[in-house]
Formats: structure tokens, sequence, C-alpha cells
């Protein structure tokens, strides 16, 4: 059964401007027995409404990842602003695997730079990020998913609240 929207977006424009300027990226799974996965993503876009999430892993480095999405469907993604710790997680069930396109290549170059001025913010210069993110288009695969669930994890006395946008 496909996912549905909430009725209320659960991404507020604040978040969804977040996402999409590209930030630190963790996707996490789990596999049958709740044992859990986790890698760096490389990329990421969201759509403008927040509905869909597109999250971007090296196959070499997210087997187990890979193999557990596959698997459940399950998904969690942090999207984490390095500088404030201004931070997002959504959940979904329903997530599906592709391998990256041609296409994908301006949103994967678009979040490396971003990705670049964010950490330099921290302190770190950008060859760190390059090959922190480093990835060939063949090895990339996209996970794409309609997030089912949202909470706000910045540090502090709001982490771990329940989403939707109001």
């Amino acid at each position: 059964m496909p996912e549905v929207p909430p009725l209320h977006p659960l991404l507020s424009p604040e978040h969804i401007a977040l996402i999409n300027k590209g930030v630190s990226t963790i996707v996490a799974s789990r596999d049958a027995a709740l044992r859990p996965s986790v890698m760096r993503a490389v990329g990421a876009r969201i759509s403008a409404d927040g509905t869909r999430i597109t999250v971007f892993v090296s196959r070499g480095q997210s087997r187990q990842l890979l193999q557990d999405i596959a698997a459940t469907g399950h998904v969690a993604v942090v999207f984490s602003q390095p500088l404030s710790h201004r931070t997002v997680q959504v959940k979904a069930t329903e997530a599906e695997l592709r391998p990256a396109q041609e296409d994908d290549l301006l949103v994967l170059r678009r979040y490396l730079a971003s990705m670049e001025e964010e950490v330099a913010a921290v302190g770190f210069d950008a060859r760190f990020v390059r090959a922190m993110l480093a990835f060939r288009l063949d090895e990339v695969v996209a996970i794409s998913f309609t997030p089912t669930e949202a909470f706000d994890q910045t540090p502090g006395p709001k982490a771990g609240t329940a989403l939707p946008a109001t």
C-alpha cells in the first residue's frame, strides 16, 4: 500500500529550506532483528512541498543499509546544520531504491558545494569534505521516500518533539 502524505505538511518551509540547502545528512535503517545500519549521504534533494525526499549514498560504503532498506522499506534520515546544530529527522516505511543517474549529478554537486561551506564554518578545509563525500556516479544509489513522521532533533528542550508544521 503506498504511503499517503499527511493532511498537514510535516515539514515547515524552514525545515524544507534547511534540507534543500544541503546540510549533513545521515541515513539509517534496520534489519528484521532490529539491528541498525547507518551511513552518511553524499547528497539530498527535497520536493518544494516537502512530501518527497531523495538521499544518495555510496553503494560500496552502504551495503548493509541498502540491504535493510530493500528488505524492510524503513528509513530514518537526520539533516543537521554543522554550525548551529539545527536538526530535523524524518522517517518513512516505504523507501524505494534506484541507481543514481546523470541528471542527479547537479544535485550531488550542489550538495557537495553546500557542505564545503557548512563544514568550513566549523573550521574544516574543503579537501576534507571532498574526501568525505567522494563518489563515483555508477556507485551511487538514490533512496526516495515520502516522510510519514518528522521530529525536531535540534539539541535543547524541544529535541524529539514530533512535527508537523503549524
